[in-house]
């Protein structure tokens, strides 16, 4: 089993905080991780029906007999547990004296806000990064199936067929969660709606455009988007706002936390895909920004990611603040580095007058290259 990142900080958070909350993508190792951390921990599966019929209709006995050092898995199955739990852990005072597995954030951080702030460190996990693929020996150095096959670990540690993977993990989990949050009454119509949202993958999110392809209120786009967000399919990068003198883009932009899934909903196999796609760049993008993202909640960097855009059509692909510095990303399919990709972020460090303190262009290629201004680094280094 590949040793994820999150190890050392979820060992220092449970001697300091009573519980420790873990979520995250359905499939993308939760379960695996902790099972294998923490052997003196009993693990209960709150989906299993007996076992969450036993917690519903007597919660007081249930916690009676898993009292101490326990997971529970899919916690937010049972929200009146919360309750009892905060009323547990003020009165044993322990640290690390439970662990909680969710899947559907919206739910969990509802519960966790209302019954246990402050009791509880959160953290996230995600599917493989990139470096955790390397170590296992299981990246590829052909990016089409790269892309395609995506960063789920069943589909490695089990050694599946990804079409069919990402084929049930729609039906199985998608529509399943999006139907315990939202009344969709029209399936097809909303699996249009999120192959619509794949085709806008690193492109703006134009809610209203959304709302007209799909055939649904401008409201009911948002709401769907929100449940794909907290259901970890999709997210969202905020603009970056700062007075330039220059008339800024407020949209925010689109990417799906999984490539391989993206690609699923693009009906784009690894047959079909080579760098003459008209997708080929958004992908790309798409997997170096989602990358970076893992890395953020992984490490625990706690960097708020932003783009940047002018009515002109000037663009960063990705920043962040560091203090009072910005660091800057331009992301580029191409294997070739060419002189104008460097444009973005030469204008953009020129207009912020030495803000900027480190510049970087990450390529398709595989020779990293240090520049007078630039830290050039293929994809397979990407940081």
């Amino acid at each position: 089993m590949i040793h994820r990142i999150n190890y050392s900080e979820i060992i220092e958070a449970l001697s300091q905080y009573p519980l420790v909350a873990l979520t995250g993508p359905r499939q993308s190792g939760k379960t695996t991780l902790l099972k294998s951390m923490f052997r003196d921990y009993r693990y209960v599966n709150l989906e299993a029906p007996d076992i969450r019929d036993f917690a519903l209709k007597d919660p007081r006995a249930f916690l009676a007999e898993y009292s101490n050092k326990v997971i529970f898995d899919e916690v937010q199955r049972v929200p009146e547990l919360f309750s009892y739990l905060q009323s547990i852990v003020d009165e044993s005072e322990l640290m690390g004296q439970f662990i909680l597995l969710g899947s559907q954030n919206f739910q969990l951080m509802e519960r966790i806000t209302q019954s246990l702030a402050g009791r509880v460190a959160m953290f996230k996990l995600f599917p493989f990064e990139i470096s955790e693929m390397n170590r296992a020996n299981w990246l590829s150095d052909n990016l089409p199936e790269v892309f395609t096959k995506g960063f789920y670990p069943a589909i490695f540690e089990r050694r599946l067929n990804q079409d069919r993977y990402y084929s049930n993990y729609i039906d199985t989990y998608v529509k399943r969660d999006v139907s315990q949050l939202l009344n969709v009454q029209d399936n097809r119509t909303f699996n249009n709606f999120i192959k619509l949202c794949a085709a806008r993958s690193g492109q703006l999110l134009n809610f209203n455009d959304l709302a007209r392809d799909t055939g649904v209120s401008h409201t009911t786009i948002r709401n769907w988007v929100s449940i794909l967000e907290t259901s970890y399919i999709l997210f969202t990068i905020q603009p970056y706002y700062s007075n330039f003198g220059k008339r800024i883009i407020k949209s925010p932009k689109l990417y799906f936390y999984d490539v391989g899934l993206l690609c699923h909903l693009l009906n784009i196999r690894k047959g079909n895909l080579t760098p003459l796609h008209p997708m080929w760049g958004n992908v790309f993008e798409n997997m170096i920004v989602s990358e970076l993202i893992k890395q953020n909640y992984h490490s625990g960097l706690l960097r708020d990611y932003y783009f940047w855009r002018d009515s002109k059509g000037n663009e960063v692909d990705l920043l962040y603040m560091e203090g009072d510095s910005l660091i800057t990303y331009e992301i580029k399919a191409s294997k070739t580095i060419k002189e104008d990709m460097f444009k973005g972020l030469r204008y953009f460090d020129k207009i912020t007058a030495g803000k900027v303190a480190k510049q970087y262009l990450i390529y398709g290629g595989n020779t990293p290259q240090k520049r007078t201004n630039f830290n050039v680094l293929p994809w397979v280094e990407v940081r």
